[in-house]
């Protein structure tokens, strides 16, 4: 249950951060400036999804 609880908390840091880093490598390949900001808020798109997925779940074994 703490390891479920702690994988929750980091989960839309950890995303957030990942997209703002592909997007910054991409930048640096490509020679753009704002591609974090697009990976980012996809990668922060991305942990919602999965946090309310997780949560969902977690709601539904419960009632079981």
């Amino acid at each position: 249950m703490i390891g479920e609880v702690a994988s929750l908390a980091m989960l839309l840091p950890v995303s957030s951060l990942l997209g703002g880093g592909i997007g910054y490598l991409i930048d640096g390949a490509i020679g753009t400036h704002f591609l974090w900001i697009v990976f980012g808020a996809l990668g922060t798109a991305g942990g919602v999804i999965e946090l309310i997925r997780r949560l969902q779940r977690a709601a539904r074994d419960s009632d079981e």
